[in-house]
């Protein structure tokens, strides 16, 4: 039975212009710390109704709301909405487990392993549909969080990719007074990476793939850069990374499907695989590439 609790949140507003001091060079092998391997057990429960809209007594219902769910909590929950606390007080509504755990990993839409994956060092996946990204190392899924890709007239471009170079702070190419931060290139020319900013809970970028600080902090850090030779030759490439399938922007958001079905936005191996097996050979290739690379320059 869906609970519909009524409330109205007062959040500060703040305009997030972002964008980068580049970098073309890193030697960041390394996966994941071991706990990110740990067994995935999916959340097996039900979705219930949050409505921020139309409460009596706005302070008391914000008070109600901090008392039920504590920071870690309302953290996922706006995660798997695909929102962030700026934008909260523009929602209509939020989905929120029956069971809300402080830990976004069980609540991922992707599988948790991947074994055509096994042999492959880093990948990261980016879902149009269900907007939302998940990372995975050597088949296991190690990170999965939310993201706001491009609108309607603004696509962001599907296929596969490697992440190129990064930078911290970057002024955007399209508007230079939009600072994006840690911004990870994934197509040089048309100037789309993924980067923090603004998480309104729909797609609204201007086809760069939008992140929470700490998955774009977290990203940031873990994929690796290409290698080149001077400044224009690539030797090698970075972490692969696959943009897959289209959001219908005709429809509600996608997760809203989860109070009927709440395997509504799952994203099957099968699914997965069928993404993975046109790019799977040229991943490989690359991936033997790099290896020789940083072999020779050790």
């Amino acid at each position: 039975m869906r609970k519909y609790i009524h409330l109205i949140l007062l959040c500060g507003t703040m305009l997030m212009q972002v964008a980068c001091n580049r970098s073309t060079t890193d030697n960041n092998e390394e996966i994941a710390d071991s706990l990110a391997h740990r067994e995935i057990e999916p959340f097996k429960g039900e979705y219930d109704s949050l409505v921020i809209k139309g409460a009596a007594n706005t302070d008391s219902a914000l008070a109600e709301f901090e008392k039920r769910y504590d920071e870690e909590q309302r953290q996922v929950i706006l995660a798997l909405n695909r929102i962030d606390r700026y934008h909260l007080k523009r929602a209509d509504m939020l989905v929120v487990p029956d069971s809300v755990s402080t830990d976004l990993t069980v609540y991922t839409p992707f599988p948790p392993r991947l074994e055509e994956l096994d042999d492959v060092p880093k990948i990261v996946f980016f879902s149009y549909p269900y907007q939302a990204f998940a990372a995975y190392e050597n088949g296991l899924q190690v990170r999965w969080g939310p993201t706001s890709m491009g609108t309607q007239k603004n696509p962001t471009p599907t296929g596969l990719f490697f992440a190129n170079w990064k930078a911290e702070e970057h002024i955007s190419t399209v508007d230079d007074e939009w600072l994006l931060k840690w911004n990870f290139n994934i197509e040089n020319e048309k100037g789309v990476g993924w980067h923090l900013y603004a998480m309104p809970g729909y797609p609204a970028s201007h086809s760069c793939l939008r992140l929470l600080d700490n998955d774009a902090r977290w990203l940031y850090d873990w994929a690796n850069m290409w290698v080149l030779e001077g400044e224009h030759e690539v030797k090698a490439q970075g972490t692969p990374v696959i943009v897959f399938g289209r959001y219908d922007f005709s429809r509600k958001s996608p997760w809203l499907n989860l109070l009927d079905d709440p395997d509504a936005n799952t994203v099957s191996k099968a699914d997965l695989k069928n993404e993975l097996e046109p790019h799977l050979q040229k991943i490989q290739e690359e991936q033997e590439r790099r290896q020789r690379v940083i072999q020779e320059e050790k």
